[in-house]
């Protein structure tokens, strides 16, 4: 597995909304009608900025952006992960699951009791990830357009 090195940055900087821009437009061209962020259950930079929230960056070791993600408080004892995104070249060598555990950690670091997430069929190496670490699948929690399967975790 490879070891990455991942860190809390500002959801407001350059390097946050490129890599998100990044993961808008992969997902845009998987999904047969497109995606908006807008359509989609917001997160926005307040939101993933502590206290609501918080935004993370894998690194690679040379020091290079690989992926991201996000943690939103839906409240005091809910979070939910949001634009979780490794680059092509990252996957299959574990850096998801490292990933997966960083979000995790930083939801309870912010007093979240459970963890949430929706995710779309199409992302099926996502769902494989998110069973095998633990998550299990539960009704709908929102509205999101895009979401066909949604997923929770007790911390």
């Amino acid at each position: 597995m490879a070891e990455v090195k991942i860190e809390a940055v500002s959801a407001a900087s350059v390097e946050a909304r490129v890599l998100v821009a990044l993961y808008v437009d992969e997902i845009a061209a998987a999904f047969p009608a497109g995606f908006d962020p807008k359509a989609s259950v917001s997160a926005d930079p307040d939101e993933l900025t502590p206290p609501n929230g918080i935004f993370l960056v894998v690194r690679a070791d040379d020091g290079n952006p690989i992926g991201c993600g996000a943690v939103k408080l839906l409240d005091p004892q809910t979070a939910e992960i949001k634009r979780m995104w490794l680059a092509p070249e990252a996957r299959g060598q574990g850096a998801g699951r490292q990933l997966l555990d960083a979000l995790e950690n930083a939801a309870r670091e912010l007093g979240a009791t459970e963890c949430r997430l929706d995710t779309n069929e199409i992302l099926a190496a996502a769902m494989t990830l998110y069973r095998k670490a633990g998550w299990a699948e539960i009704p709908a929690y929102n509205d999101n357009a895009y979401a066909t399967h949604w997923f929770a975790k007790k911390l």
